[in-house]
């Protein structure tokens, strides 16, 4: 077959569970068209099958990642070429999170995203990706073992968020700030377990920093503890070492809480059981007025 021969796939586009592919893609996505403005009534018809929409996609989620057990997501650029440093960083810190008995997830794509995901299945472990509904498709790189597609943003950020037990977080554009400040914000607002997030690759994320401390931090934005949410990593294993540190504190803390609370259901039902004996005793004495008088004389 000569070059002119040859053909390059065709664009495929997935929308949930369905590829479409050529003039079957659509020229919006599930979010536009769920967030976009009513139209007359006829939102009255479209939006209460989006619902039931979205309540698949959590349940169909929920289902297939219920049994993945202690996973670290790991997010990124989907630009990063093979040949880039960061590529190399996303796979050695993948390898050392399936060392240390966690599956790895990412966003499902390329870049960061496809070295993460390589790095854990060439360790022989649980590999995952949660991709996502765009008008440039990307589709599920190859080295994803489990893959689940969502159509909304907010359905799949919750699977990042309840199945994670720490965030690493590499060089990456908008979507990955947008992940980072998530995590950040429902750890500050304590809605979630503090878990640890860790940004990999100190050069990148020096200025960052910087602002928040000199800037929001000093206007009163943020508190100084805010920043100290995420830590810097200089290497794969510092990350790693970031993680498994943070977890079994979380973990001892559990642990406690556990027995505080079991010692104090303990000492409730102690109390519980007292507190009846002597009100049975009490009823007893009070039953029979002239019971004392009885004794004395005889029961005469």
């Amino acid at each position: 077959m000569t070059p002119d021969d040859s053909s390059a796939p065709a664009p495929e586009y997935r929308r949930g569970p369905v590829l479409l592919r050529r003039d079957q893609i659509p020229t919006t996505t599930s979010d536009q068209r769920l967030l976009s403005g009513a139209q007359g009534a006829s939102w009255l018809h479209d939006d209460p099958w989006r619902v039931m929409r979205i309540q698949s996609e959590f349940v169909e989620g929920f289902g297939a990642l219920a049994e993945v057990g202690p996973a670290v997501s790991v997010f990124g650029s989907a630009r990063v070429t093979p040949d880039d440093p960061y590529y190399a960083l996303a796979q050695d810190v993948a390898r050392g999170l399936v060392e240390a008995g966690y599956a790895v997830m990412t966003g499902g794509g390329p870049g960061i995203m496809e070295a993460a995901n390589k790095g854990a299945s060439e360790a022989n472990g649980l590999s995952v990706g949660l991709g996502i509904e765009l008008p440039f498709e990307q589709g599920m790189n190859q080295w994803v073992d489990l893959g689940v597609n969502f159509r909304y943003f907010f359905a799949r950020k919750t699977m990042f968020v309840k199945y994670s037990e720490g965030f690493v977080v590499l060089p990456g554009g908008f979507g990955t700030f947008d992940e980072l400040f998530e995590a950040l914000t429902l750890v500050q607002t304590h809605k979630v377990t503090g878990f640890p997030i860790v940004l990999l690759g100190a050069d990148y994320w020096t200025g960052l920093l910087t602002w928040l401390r000199d800037t929001v931090h000093a206007r009163g934005m943020i508190g100084a503890a805010d920043v100290d949410l995420m830590q810097v990593a200089g290497s794969a294993q510092e990350a790693v070492d970031i993680v498994v540190r943070r977890g079994a504190e979380l973990r001892a803390q559990e642990q406690a809480a556990a027995r505080a609370t079991e010692r104090d259901q303990r000492a409730a039902a102690s109390a519980g059981d007292r507190r009846a004996r002597e009100e049975r005793a009490a009823g007893d004495g009070a039953g029979d007025p002239h019971a004392d008088d009885a004794l004395t004389d005889g029961g005469w």
